[in-house]
């Protein structure tokens, strides 16, 4: 067998999917695996969505693309209905979440160089965060692992434990220029924020003439049962980077901004070749067309307790494999004893796909049409895994 051509950065599951329907994926072999990872919160309809499917096609026999040297109507579309629906005046769309944040991080800077303060570039970030993997995002999330091999840190960038007001506090000084906060701590196993956390930092920001940068990759777009996480703590940011789910698997970003953080972005300072595509722009409109029709978010939440409460009786039931169940609406989190990858393990043997996180964690992230019916089949078979991690012990002499 050839080596493969592929760079060697992937530790790649042997699973060679071909087709998708809903929260079922199929291998090329036959396999049907319920999938509760979504490509990692991307997919938030499941896979083939009528409605996503007919966008695609359609535009796809129109246009792709254009670049934005020219107006792109999908970009105004989109741009104004995530306006309307958020705090936010201007959006700037990417291909990526590792985009959307540099624009927010550019554009915070920008901000303050405009109103005569440009040594105000530092961003102050939080502990256990993940925010991307550029240069500059691996640096924000300050975690050693992600920057090793890659040469100095990138400067402008600190991080603070989450909740320690007193060393935040310590660490803001004449150049900094913005806080950035996940709501919720995805890659770095499923921790909320409290809310009354986030509430102090925007009175900081406001105190101190500083941005508010939310990262809602992973947790907007309908993910936690509200179209953003930020909204169930009642603050609103400056700016805001969003990916995965608006795209709804199709590659795309955005930075959403108030009007006075976006001011200094004027024509020069930032661009994308292929931000913004009108295939891109078409499929994330049909998004929204389902996400913010009446009743889904709140069927989000409702599914989500719904799992949630599941999982904790799950838990319950095998104390020596599962610590607790963390998360909100259809973001959740469980936290084994045993290695999370010995535990990831059993639970693909058993047909279901989930995510590893930081913290020893699974990451349940499954898409947000899934069913009451299918949400049983997924505990079912993660009650299934931790039977065959018990029945492993056992054979080891450990008991349970």
């Amino acid at each position: 067998m050839t080596a493969s051509a592929l760079f060697g950065t992937y530790a790649r599951a042997d699973l060679d999917f071909v087709r998708g329907e809903g929260v079922w994926l199929e291998t090329a072999d036959g396999r049907r695996f319920l999938d509760c990872g979504s490509g990692i919160a991307v997919n938030a309809l499941g896979h083939s969505h009528p409605h996503l499917v007919n966008a695609l096609k359609a535009q796809a026999e129109k246009l792709w693309h254009i670049s934005n040297l020219y107006k792109v109507a999908g970009q105004e579309e989109l741009g104004q209905r995530l306006a309307d629906a958020t705090f936010a005046d201007r959006v700037f769309f990417s291909n990526s979440g590792a985009e959307a944040m540099e624009a927010c991080i550019k554009t915070a800077r920008r901000y303050h160089y405009v109103n005569g303060r440009p040594e105000r570039i530092g961003i102050i970030t939080f502990e256990g965060a993940f925010h991307g993997r550029t240069i500059a995002t691996i640096a924000a999330g300050g975690q050693a692992k992600y920057m090793e091999g890659f040469g100095p840190k990138a400067p402008g960038f600190d991080q603070v434990k989450t909740g320690d007001l007193d060393a935040l506090k310590a660490a803001i000084g004449p150049t900094t220029a913005a806080l950035c906060i996940e709501p919720i701590q995805g890659e770095g196993g499923v921790r909320e924020v409290d809310a009354e956390f986030l509430r102090k930092l925007r009175e900081i920001c406001d105190a101190e003439g500083l941005l508010l940068i939310f990262d809602e990759i992973q947790t907007g777009v309908g993910r936690t049962g509200k179209l953003f996480a930020h909204e169930w703590a009642g603050v609103t940011p400056d700016l805001m980077a969003v990916a995965k789910g608006i795209g709804g698997g199709f590659p795309m970003g955005a930075c959403l901004a108030t009007e006075a953080a976006a001011a200094g972005m004027v024509p020069g300072t930032h661009g994308t070749t292929f931000g913004g595509n009108p295939l891109a722009m078409a499929v994330g409109n049909a998004v929204l067309d389902v996400i913010l029709a009446p009743g889904f978010l709140e069927e989000v939440q409702r599914k989500g307790l719904l799992l949630k409460q599941r999982l904790a009786a799950v838990i319950d039931a095998h104390p020596k494999v599962f610590e607790d169940v963390r998360g909100r609406g259809l973001m959740l989190g469980i936290k084994c004893v045993r290695p999370n990858a010995e535990v990831l393990a059993k639970v693909r043997a058993n047909g279901l796909l989930v995510v590893p996180a930081g913290d020893n964690v699974l990451r349940i992230l499954p898409p947000l049409t899934i069913t009451d019916e299918e949400i049983g089949e997924a505990v079912a078979r993660i009650e299934a895994a931790a039977a065959a991690v018990e029945a492993d012990l056992a054979k080891e002499g450990d008991g349970v």
